[in-house]
């Protein structure tokens, strides 16, 4: 991206940071807890951790973005949409960390293993505080609109979209468990309708629709196009975060890599590994796939496995493909739209695709 975009983003994320800090702020005088609860302003302070300790808060800047594709004017509902947003997010890390039996998110414990530290001898009720925890992100994200002063009529459109959103992602979730459930790797068909439903409906097309909603715009009229940039963005997003998995740096991503060869997950990078790998390298492969005692010595054998077999080279050229289509679909939005916003969107797939080297 240009210096310009690039700076346009950091703003993005330093006021939306500043928001986000005076939302928790003022969160636990508005929810009527009883009295008498501690582990209600826990609960918040846990998920105030987590939601204002790091990210780059993309969701935030597409909203924004997509907002000036119709007007450069200040935009009422924008605050309100984005806290919505990242609510969402945090709702989902919670789940996923959940899910995953993950011990760190961005530098830091996860919710649920904060729990487990503090309830060490009660471990059904650190698991349900968990679930208790994201549940309240995701119905927090949906009361944000609900009170964000917007006319009846845009804060229903507001809230079906992320109702919307939250739906496809927990389908997403069932059917990206489900996947690791069948034999072999999956070929890329399910590996797409994955990511687009697991990240890409909530991660890139929720906030083009509020964006585009908040400043007067009719996300419904580009529904079609709307989505397929966004389903190339999800596609380009997952098999980054896969490839991260076994080829990142663990200081720089604030976790371990290995995960998915740890828990067998079949993911796009292992799809990929599985296919070219034969004899002594596949027993390598397959011996590490699903074993969470795999050391750091073997996840890095596999690691050398898939430089030397070309799988990281691939999906680096597999993600810029992605990216270059999702560019050409930005395109198209010039006729109609502002030209400073399209070329945001044209120059965010290769950008996002370019951190992954």
């Amino acid at each position: 991206m240009t210096e310009q975009l690039l700076d346009r983003v950091a703003r993005y994320e330093r006021r939306f940071n500043t928001l986000f800090a005076e939302y928790f702020d003022t969160l636990g005088a508005t929810l009527q807890a009883p009295s008498f609860s501690r582990f209600t302003p826990d609960c918040l302070e846990l998920l105030r951790d987590l939601s204002l300790r790091g990210g780059k808060r993309m969701r935030v800047v597409l909203l924004h973005e997509a907002a000036r594709l119709v007007s450069d004017d200040p935009v009422d509902g924008l605050d309100a949409a984005a806290l919505s947003i990242e609510l969402l997010q945090t709702h989902g890390l919670v789940h996923d960390d959940l899910i995953d039996d993950s011990a760190t998110r961005r530098g830091g414990p996860t919710t649920y293993y904060a729990y487990r530290e503090r309830f060490p001898g009660h471990p059904r009720a650190a698991l349900g505080l968990t679930v208790l925890a994201g549940d309240l992100a995701l119905a927090l994200s949906l009361r944000v609109l609900l009170e964000s002063g917007l006319p009846a009529e845009t804060r229903q459109a507001m809230v079906e979209v992320q109702t919307r959103a939250a739906t496809d992602t927990f389908v997403g979730q069932i059917v990206d468990l489900e996947r690791d459930f069948a034999t072999g790797a999956p070929d890329d068909a399910v590996l797409h309708d994955v990511a687009d439903h697991k990240s890409a409906r909530y991660s890139v097309l929720a906030p083009l629709q509020l964006g585009l909603l908040t400043a007067g715009g009719q996300p419904d009229a580009h529904d079609t196009e709307l989505r397929r940039y966004a389903r190339l963005i999800g596609i380009c997003g997952q098999m980054r975060d896969d490839y991260l998995d076994l080829f990142g740096d663990e200081a720089a991503m604030g976790k371990p890599t290995g995960t998915d060869i740890r828990e067998g997950r079949h993911s796009y990078t292992v799809a990929r590994l599985l296919s070219v790998v034969s004899g002594a390298e596949r027993a390598v492969v397959e011996e590490a796939l699903g074993n969470p005692t795999c050391t750091p010595r073997t996840v890095a054998a596999v690691r050398e496995i898939g430089e030397r077999r070309g799988v990281a080279d691939r999906m680096r050229a597999e993600m810029r493909g992605y990216a270059e289509q999702a560019r050409l679909v930005a395109g198209g939005w010039r006729p109609r739209w502002r030209e400073e916003a399209v070329s945001f969107f044209e120059h965010l797939p290769r950008w996002s695709v370019e951190r992954a080297g």
